[in-house]
Parts: structure tokens; C-alpha cells; sequence
């Protein structure tokens, strides 16, 4: 089958997210500081353990240090908000990320409350999520500051366009409506978020000059949902065992001007936004 859109890659994004950040790390290395990402993981979940393991061997090619923390599924919800508080306490600590999910005996929204905001390497503290919807500094969610960071980098104009947010979910629909409606040269868009509890959903994706697909349903966007023309982001997904299963279908390449790969568009920017989080939490303990 013919694919007519243009491929939005994320490896070339991620690519000059490092960069920078490896040249902001030597800038603090050269002062006699070692920026740090420190991870906590609850329990032994094969998938949770083997993100980590990647995390830690980026930090390392990164020159961060990456302190690491092991509980076992056991653990109480005190011994997790013990670990966090040494986080909190360790001024050797810039960032930190504790690892989705914990066992479902543990609370893991108290956890993220009690981190300290400033070393929230995901964005997703409720403190972060206020200074992302008035405009202050802060960390940012990943997913979205990737998808930002991926249409401008492959020259997607966004400034006055509809763009539509299919998913409302905390981790990308509302932070990334926040982002992108922003007065900045890369957002200041008409954004509208709408999800599948709305019987037409349809209706508002098939008017989007930028349609982006965070509902976690696989193949729940076709062909039919887009507008000719439209620019496609796939950042919903689920897994079957191993295998990525994305929202939106290929087929849709048919359709769009411009769309993300099946595998490698939004999820390498995510990855580099948890980085540079974590070095801008280094710079700013520094102030």
C-alpha cells in the first residue's frame, strides 16, 4: 500500500535534546558538579526493572550520576515515602523518579505528593502541573514537551492551528492542551481536547489541522477520523505482551500530510525530556 504522509520521526529530535543536554551536564561538571537522577523501583516487575536498567545507562553516557533504589513488592507505603524523603533530603540528589506502577497495595499519588516538586523528573507533581497552566518554570511532562519539541523540530507550524487532543488522561491530553495554547512561536494553537466518553468524538478529529491521539485504544483512529491534510501524532498506546499496539492505524499514513512512525516517533522525545528535566533540575539547584 502507497504511504503518502511524510514521516515524523522522533530519533533525530531526541538526538539534539541530548546533545544539549550532554553540553549543559559539562557546564556543571566543569563547576564541580555532578548532576544526579536517582530512581526508585518497587518490587520485581521484568518490564518497570528493565526501563530502569535503560535509565541508568543513558544517565551514565549523559555523566549524570544515578543512584538507585530497590524495594521489595512488600514494602509499605512508609518505607516507599521513607525512600523518597531521603531523595528529598539528599542535596546530591537533583532528580528523582519513582518507577509506574507500585504494587497495588501502594498509594503512588501520596508517593509523587511527597516528592519535592523541584526533583519531579516526570512533571507530573500537582505543583508542576499548577506552574505548567500559569506559565512558570518548571519541569514539564515528558510525552508533551516531546511532542512540542518533535513538530518543531520537523518544521510543523502550530501557532494558530486546530489542534485536537483525542484523550484527556493526566500523563498527556490536559498537560499537553496546556502546552500547546501557550503565547510561544512553538504552541499558541486553538486547542481542543475531547475523549471517547463523547458519542461523536469523530467529529472534532476529522476538522483538526493537527489531530494527536492519546486515548491508550489501539487502532481507535482510521483513516475516516483524519482530515486530508491533517498532521498525525501517535502518542496513545498498549502493549500485547511485547508488541507496541499504537491508536493510530497505519493506514491513516493515507490521509495525513505528515504522521508519526508505528514505532520511534514520540517515544525517543519522551525519553529525552525526562533528561533534560533532569539536568534542568541540577541547574536550578544551583541558582
Amino acid at each position: 500500500m502507497p504511504v503518502n504522509a511524510r514521516l515524523l520521526p522522533g530519533a533525530p529530535v531526541a538526538e539534539a535534546v541530548l546533545a544539549d543536554v550532554t553540553r549543559r551536564v559539562a557546564a556543571l561538571r566543569k563547576r564541580g558538579i555532578t548532576p544526579s537522577l536517582a530512581t526508585l523501583l518497587v518490587g520485581d516487575d521484568d518490564a518497570s526493572a528493565g526501563y530502569i536498567r535503560l535509565k541508568q545507562r543513558q544517565a551514565a553516557e549523559l555523566g549524570f550520576d544515578s543512584p538507585h533504589r530497590h524495594l521489595p513488592a512488600a514494602a509499605t507505603q512508609d518505607d516507599l515515602l521513607h525512600v523518597i524523603a531521603d531523595f528529598n533530603a539528599d542535596d546530591r540528589v537533583h532528580a528523582a523518579l519513582i518507577q509506574y506502577p507500585v504494587p497495588g497495595h501502594l498509594d503512588y499519588d501520596t508517593a509523587l505528593q511527597s516528592l519535592d516538586p523541584d526533583k519531579d523528573v516526570d512533571g507530573m507533581h500537582p505543583l508542576n502541573m499548577g506552574r505548567l497552566a500559569v506559565g512558570l518554570p518548571g519541569p514539564v511532562p515528558c510525552t508533551p514537551a516531546g511532542i512540542e519539541a518533535l513538530l518543531a523540530h520537523h518544521q510543523i507550524p502550530v501557532a494558530g492551528r486546530e489542534v485536537v487532543i483525542l484523550g484527556r488522561g493526566a500523563t498527556i491530553g490536559r498537560p499537553l492542551a496546556m502546552l500547546l495554547a501557550q503565547k510561544r512561536p512553538t504552541a499558541n494553537a486553538a486547542v481542543t481536547v475531547v475523549h471517547t466518553g463523547v458519542p461523536d468524538w469523530p467529529r472534532y478529529t476529522q476538522r483538526a489541522g493537527i489531530l494527536i491521539a492519546a486515548a491508550g485504544v489501539p487502532g481507535i483512529i482510521q483513516p475516516e477520523h483524519v482530515r486530508p491534510g491533517a498532521v498525525v501524532i501517535g502518542a496513545g498506546v498498549r502493549y500485547a505482551g511485547r508488541r507496541l499496539l499504537p491508536d493510530v492505524d497505519e493506514a491513516c499514513a493515507e490521509v495525513a500530510s505528515a504522521i508519526t512512525p508505528r514505532v520511534g516517533g514520540v517515544g525517543p522525545t519522551t525519553v529525552a525530556m525526562l533528561f533534560r528535566n533532569a539536568v534542568y533540575s541540577a541547574e536550578r539547584a544551583t541558582w
